[in-house]
């Protein structure tokens, strides 16, 4: 037993039966358990008892052993002076600071089924994929799960986003390139691709977008491949990088860009050089993505982009490969729309007061499922993952529920760990 189990059991009143007595015998009615306090101070703030034909309000301590008050010097702490119960697992001490203010003390552990703690004590200790790996079923995953998973993810990337839009002046355009950016440079290379983006004021980038070749120079000059040209291609983007310092006064940064443990259709070079295509082909980018209501639509933006034509024949600098166009493919397209577009789409109709959850939520319905170890996981567990609402959510909920081993705050775990029976 821990003290965190604890206040989750009572504050879900998970117990086999309520018949409550003190340990001097005398019944406890709850008539409001209290509210969960997960700061500092008691553990459940404003509850009502009734014992001794008296109703009482006031704060609820919960401990594992009812000497832990002496171990915590509460007696001492003026957040303590209101406590009408003291709640513990194991009565192990008599507290004379409680009894001379009449402080019922009462002890839980013949309240509490035995499998509860063995369930939670296999989820803590367990070395599976997700704790509750061999206790799991499929039908434990509530009702609105994935939805509610999907609404929380939304509003922690949102809150990323407002902070961004609070450096850039409230300038959603600029965002976007800089989140874009982001997505184009996969695991290996997003904060570098991010700091390409937002090392050059987006006014810039609008004033030169509707020129591919001075779009590529730009990004391809501040990642330091332009120094030392190995072809005529290289010396043109060199000598307009150039031209476009001088001309916008941009500070000389470089960035560095890595290959490493990346496969060649997806090296810096190929993702800068369609990148650069996607900001030329679309004057109004901002403006389709936000229009777009169907998954249809936002494919319609992306799947004409590919590298320019020297990529055709290369991966990188200099060296001639065999012919094959350097289009982006849909795998890529539908990782940008999930976790790029639809986050900004949810934050710019935020921003402005607008509800679009339902929208949001049926594009994510509407797109197909990623497919990746996680999902794989999940489907070995007996999920099948219909479309990218399902799949999101449970990536989600892994990284942040399963591999924390947040049991107590997972809905599935309050429903397995709930279910008492057939262990």
């Amino acid at each position: 037993m821990t003290e965190r189990l604890l206040q989750y059991l009572w504050n879900y009143k998970v117990f086999k039966h309520f018949n409550f007595r003190d340990t001097e015998g005398n019944p406890v009615e709850l008539i409001h358990s209290g509210k969960w306090n997960k700061d500092a101070g008691p553990d459940f703030l404003n509850a009502k008892i009734k014992t001794k034909d008296l109703i009482v309000a006031g704060h609820i301590e919960l401990h594992v052993r009812t000497s832990d008050w002496i171990f915590h010097n509460h007696s001492r702490d003026p957040n303590y002076q209101n406590i009408i119960l003291h709640v513990v697992y194991q009565n192990d001490a008599e507290i004379e600071d409680l009894i001379r203010k009449n402080v019922p003390t009462l002890e839980l552990k013949d309240h509490i089924d035995i499998n509860i703690l063995w369930k939670y004590e296999k989820l803590i200790n367990g070395e599976q994929f997700i704790p509750c790996e061999n206790i799991f079923r499929p039908d434990a995953v509530p009702f609105h799960f994935h939805e509610a998973n999907v609404l929380k993810k939304l509003d922690e990337k949102s809150r990323e986003l407002e902070k961004s839009l609070e450096v850039y002046q409230n300038n959603f355009e600029a965002v976007l390139f800089h989140s874009l950016a982001y997505s184009f440079g996969l695991k290996v290379n997003a904060q570098i691709f991010r700091m390409i983006a937002e090392s050059v004021d987006f006014s810039i980038i609008n004033k030169i977008r509707q020129n591919e070749l001075q779009l590529e120079a730009l990004l391809f000059g501040i990642s330091g491949w332009l120094d030392n040209p190995k072809d005529g291609q290289m010396m043109i983007w060199k000598r307009e990088f150039e031209f476009i310092r001088k001309k916008f006064s941009i500070p000389p940064l470089t960035f560095h860009p890595k290959f490493m443990r990346l496969r060649p259709p997806s090296f810096p070079t190929i993702r800068l050089s369609q990148l650069a295509n996607l900001y030329h082909r679309h004057q109004n980018l901002f403006s389709k993505i936000i229009k777009a209501n169907t998954p249809d639509n936002l494919y319609e933006v992306f799947e004409p982009v590919k590298a320019s034509e020297y990529w055709d024949f290369h991966f990188n600098f200099g060296t001639i490969s065999k012919f094959q166009p350097k289009i982006i493919s849909r795998d890529f397209i539908e990782l940008i729309i999930l976790n790029t577009v639809l986050p900004l789409k949810y934050t710019y109709h935020k921003y402005h007061r607008k509800e679009i959850t339902d929208e949001i939520l049926n594009l994510y319905r509407n797109s197909p499922a990623e497919k990746n170890s996680v999902t794989d996981r999940w489907k070995k567990l007996g999920l099948k993952i219909n479309n990218a609402l399902e799949s999101q959510s449970l990536i989600y909920h892994y990284k942040t529920s399963c591999e924390e081993k947040n049991c107590l705050n997972c809905s599935i775990g309050f429903k397995l760990l709930k279910e008492t029976s057939n262990v």
